[in-house]
């Protein structure tokens, strides 16, 4: 997983709340079996409305979504967060999200931003009125910033998943800091003991 520490961009606007993560990747697609490809079924059953607003033109390249509360709810699904992030979504913005979203997303380096609702729909009218508007979401400092319309709030994140965004930890690379330490053990292990070959 990529570092992130600050995401600059633009925002879509997304006006909905308790989105769950059917809508979010429709369970259609939970055939595939590889990780990738899934930003195609990103809201794919809205999208089948001209005027949903990702088929709007001027949010085109928008890396930053900002949608209403209780943002990731319904099933674990990971694929909620492939989604979003093949589809090229590196930051999420919403007053709630689900927990398990929330942790599902650290652990993959999508940035979830909890900032309050009236900051969201600032951002809602400013990004209506203007679609170039810049947002800054700084994982380091926890903030989320709009400076053309003077917003800068706070965000909650856990230390520990700061820093496995801030050093592109994901769940292996957690485990692969500890690779001195896991091969001298390897090394001492008794020869009765299953090992994985090389090969395999």
């Amino acid at each position: 997983m990529e570092k992130v520490s600050v995401i600059t961009g633009r925002g879509v606007p997304l006006v909905r709340s308790d989105v769950d993560t059917d809508q979010i990747i429709p369970s259609d697609w939970l055939k595939r079996v590889e990780r990738t490809g899934f930003g195609a079924g990103l809201f794919s059953e809205w999208r089948e409305n001209s005027d949903f607003v990702l088929n709007q033109e001027r949010y085109d390249g928008a890396n930053i979504l900002v949608a209403g509360p209780n943002f990731g709810t319904g099933s674990s699904r990971e694929h909620a967060v492939w989604a979003l992030m093949d589809y090229g979504f590196a930051a999420v913005l919403s007053p709630r999200f689900a927990d398990i979203f929330r942790n599902n997303a650290g652990k993959m380096g999508l940035v979830v931003a909890a900032i309050p609702e009236d900051a969201i729909h600032r951002l809602w009218e400013a990004i209506e009125e203007d679609p170039n508007l810049e947002v800054v979401v700084d994982v380091e400092h926890k903030r989320v910033a709009a400076p053309a319309i003077g917003l800068d709030v706070a965000f909650d994140l856990d230390d520990f998943t700061q820093y496995r965004l801030l050093n592109g930890l994901d769940d292996v690379g957690l485990t692969l800091r500890h690779d001195a330490d896991i091969t001298k053990y390897e090394a001492k292990r008794p020869a009765f003991l299953p090992r994985v070959s090389a090969d395999s």
